[in-house]
């Protein structure tokens, strides 16, 4: 499966959660890739994002609409912009483009 599932997002960010005064940023896959492409070329799919706040955000307890993830868009270029606001709705602190 090439996109992320919120139970392996949560992996990563309660491995990382656990070194003392860490910040991570968190590269899940929702359809981004590396590379330059035109518009329309890439599908990606921002509420798997949403679906991982919502399900990590239980597991530790967080309050309903919580972000507890900062994620990482890697392979941004080409994406539309409604994708692009809508990931940062959902916890994109940081967007390659052109890689």
């Amino acid at each position: 499966d090439l996109y992320s599932k919120p139970e392996e997002i949560f992996q990563v960010y309660d491995a990382l959660s656990k070194v003392p005064n860490g910040f991570f940023t968190v590269a899940a896959a929702f359809g981004n890739v590396h590379g330059v492409y035109q518009p329309g070329n890439v599908k990606l799919e921002p509420t798997i994002l949403d679906k991982a706040q919502k399900y990590i955000s239980e597991k530790i307890g967080a309050a309903e609409g919580s972000k507890p993830v900062s994620f990482v868009f890697h392979g941004g270029s080409g994406s539309d912009l409604k994708d692009i606001r809508e990931a940062v709705d959902y916890g994109v602190v940081k967007m390659n483009i052109d890689t």
